[in-house]
């Protein structure tokens, strides 16, 4: 099995139905499967899909495990040299599929890779990041990377001065449609299920550079992104706060008593205040 695609679902079925077609009908050349975890859907109809799409495994959780937990039970039962991770809001395009593989074929160094991703309307998303960084991640909480968002340093987190059009070597491509290898995959382990929603593709490939590896960005293929369909649902306010929580971990977890003590405070106060303000 060269490929095998995971697909986490919480009340998208139509999103879901339509990702699936997108992939059977822009396929790879390559021997490749379907993982779909359901995480306690209220509108997710077994029987219904296993009848349109046979030859997809669908795995049903009686609960909402969480995206990291699903994730991690799609790897577990993955079977492919290389696992692609996609959200069910997503439709993949012509040759996308098949430009990934061959992009971490060639960079026999990759852990991972992400793609372009754009809107519907055809726009391009920004969908690569630095990884958070006391610096970066107080300038944005300061809110200087909106007064100059073109500047390298300001700028540093949300990479708004980057060439969507380029090749690249990054931090951290979005989630939404992220290729992984699995010699990666079993060196590095598992996705951290303390990070249930947010940080949690962010925590693996910060893992995945500590281990050697490289991450990139390629232009060459193109994913469409509904954008934020399953934690919309949830209310901005709960995933606002989930989301700063779940960094506050990744500063326990990979910044704490490895920067000056005084940055680290700092950073992790304002990541608070914003907490507070936005949630």
């Amino acid at each position: 099995m060269r490929l095998s695609i995971a697909i986490v679902n919480w009340n998208t079925n139509d999103l879901l139905e339509s990702c699936i077609r997108s992939i059977e009908k822009y396929h790879p050349t390559a021997a490749y499967e379907i993982i779909v975890v359901d995480n306690a859907s209220e509108d997710f109809d077994y029987q219904k899909f296993s009848g349109q799409f046979p030859q997809v495994k669908f795995m049903a959780n009686e609960e909402n495990a969480g995206y990291a937990r699903a994730n991690n039970q799609a790897l577990e039962a993955s079977a492919g040299d290389y696992v692609l991770l996609l959200n069910p809001d997503t439709e993949v395009t012509e040759n996308a599929l098949e430009h990934l593989l061959r992009f971490m074929e060639s960079h026999e160094g990759a852990a991972a890779a992400g793609c372009r991703l754009v809107r519907p309307t055809g726009e391009v998303e920004q969908s690569v990041r630095s990884f958070p960084a006391p610096g970066p991640i107080a300038w944005e909480f300061l809110g200087l990377s909106r007064l100059f968002p073109k500047s390298r340093t300001f700028g540093a987190y949300r990479m708004t001065y980057f060439d969507y059009d380029t090749e690249a070597r990054v931090d951290q491509p979005m989630g939404s449609c992220l290729i992984l290898s699995r010699r990666a995959i079993d060196k590095v382990g598992l996705m951290d299920e303390q990070f249930p929603i947010f940080f949690n593709e962010v925590d693996w490939l910060y893992r995945a550079k500590q281990t050697g590896y490289e991450v990139y960005f390629t232009p060459d293929a193109t994913v469409i992104h509904h954008g934020a369909a399953s934690t919309k649902q949830a209310g901005r306010r709960k995933m606002a706060r989930e989301s700063h929580d779940s960094l506050l971990r990744f500063y326990a977890k990979h910044y704490k008593g490895h920067v000056f003590a005084p940055v680290y405070y700092f950073t992790v106060m304002c990541i608070w205040v914003s907490r507070l303000i936005r949630s």
